[in-house]
């Protein structure tokens, strides 16, 4: 395997960072992670991922290890607030036929299972640590960082997030992320037996829907219309997302708000607004590259956030591999990667405007239909 670029720096160990950094390092490249965080912690309650999501762990070579530690099931079944079933919505096998078609995981295993597979890859990782300054010249890119060192570089990468610094600097005209108009609650709560796979009841203003991230656990999650994108005082969580499940007579979901209501705190309830942003390309300028939310985060509606943040981590790594120079690498990681992605956030986009408008329940259901079709092809 050869590569263009031989010493690469990655800001931001999340998800696209850590994966970045594995994928490269199978290429025998000298990779340093950035991560500003000094304990390297991911927020959050559950996360749901679709079968390209596992593909793409299968490439990475972590699929065993979610399979361990966080729960895998085919379908979806779709229901209506007093528990009538609706349908099941397909999900293909696309990491094997011996691997369910979606799953779920928590945030803070999915991100540990990551990290370990991060220092395993040979990696260096510099906790606490971001940039100060970069100049790029012929060669490369110089880079200062806030512990007062200053590095080298063939390639620069920057996977710090929907609010990253490094495309402040890098992009200062670029667009910031846009509220949608839509928030999401999610608890952790214990998982009953019946809970085989992911749920979703669908109110006339409110989605809710629960899914199993372990053997013992899973999560519940409640979409909300919310006009005005403000903060709202922790202490009030339990009671504000009781509220929301009043109207869901479902048996399932009255067990769920009276658990909310008898854990409180203990639910690790997490409430956040749901932001877009699409950042036209190029993605690069000269040597320094964004990818995942950096360029293209999407609110949650098809479960495929992380995912495409993964895949740029995985087409970067297999651009780089063999190409003559870092331009031609970069221009063949874009050209992958647009369509794909543009998708994935405009019709997620989409999706939300449609449930805020009561729209066309046709609509909703064929955007859902094609853009799952669109993700399980080849990346």
């Amino acid at each position: 395997m050869t590569s263009p670029a031989n010493n690469i720096l990655i800001i931001g160990g999340g998800f696209s960072g850590m994966s970045a950094a594995i994928q490269l390092r199978k290429l025998g490249v000298a990779v340093e992670v950035a991560e500003i965080d000094p304990g390297w912690r991911s927020y959050g309650a559950g996360i749901s991922l679709g079968g390209a999501t596992l593909r793409a762990f299968k490439t990475l070579g972590i699929l065993d290890q979610f399979l361990e530690h966080g729960s895998a099931a085919d379908g979806v079944d779709l229901l209506l607030p007093h528990g009538q079933h609706l349908a099941t919505l397909p999900t293909p096998r696309l990491a094997g036929d011996d691997v369910p078609g979606g799953g779920a995981i928590m945030r803070p295993v999915l991100a540990r299972i990551l990290a370990d597979a991060t220092i395993a890859s040979g990696a260096k990782v510099r906790l606490g640590c971001t940039f100060t300054s970069l100049r790029q010249h012929a060669d490369g890119v110089e880079v200062g960082f806030t512990d007062g060192t200053v590095g080298n570089y063939d390639l620069v990468i920057g996977a710090d997030g929907l609010y990253s610094s490094l495309r402040e600097t890098l992009m200062p005209e670029a667009a910031k992320p846009r509220y949608s108009g839509q928030c999401v609650w999610r608890a952790v709560l214990p998982r009953p037996p019946e809970v085989e796979r992911a749920m979703m009841w669908v109110g006339p203003k409110v989605k809710t829907g629960v899914n199993p991230v372990s053997r013992d656990r899973m999560y519940l999650f409640v979409t909300e219309d919310r006009a005005d994108n403000v903060q709202i005082d922790p202490a009030k969580f339990t009671d504000m997302l009781a509220e929301l499940l009043a109207p869901f007579a479902a048996p399932l979901m009255q067990q769920c708000r009276a658990q909310l209501l008898q854990m409180g705190a203990d639910a690790q309830i997490v409430y956040r607004p749901l932001e877009a942003l699409l950042i036209p390309q190029p993605w690069h300028r000269g040597r320094v590259v964004l990818i995942g939310d950096t360029v293209h985060a999407t609110t949650p509606h098809m479960a495929s956030g992380a995912c495409i943040g993964i895949e740029d981590a995985i087409v970067l790594a297999d651009e780089l591999d063999g190409a003559d120079t870092i331009e031609q690498a970069l221009a063949g990681f874009e050209a992958r990667r647009w369509e794909r992605c543009r998708m994935v956030v405009e019709n997620s986009s989409r999706l939300g405007e449609i449930e805020i408008a009561g729209g066309d329940k046709a609509e909703h259901s064929r955007i859902m239909h094609d853009t799952h079709m669109a993700l399980a092809a080849p990346i």
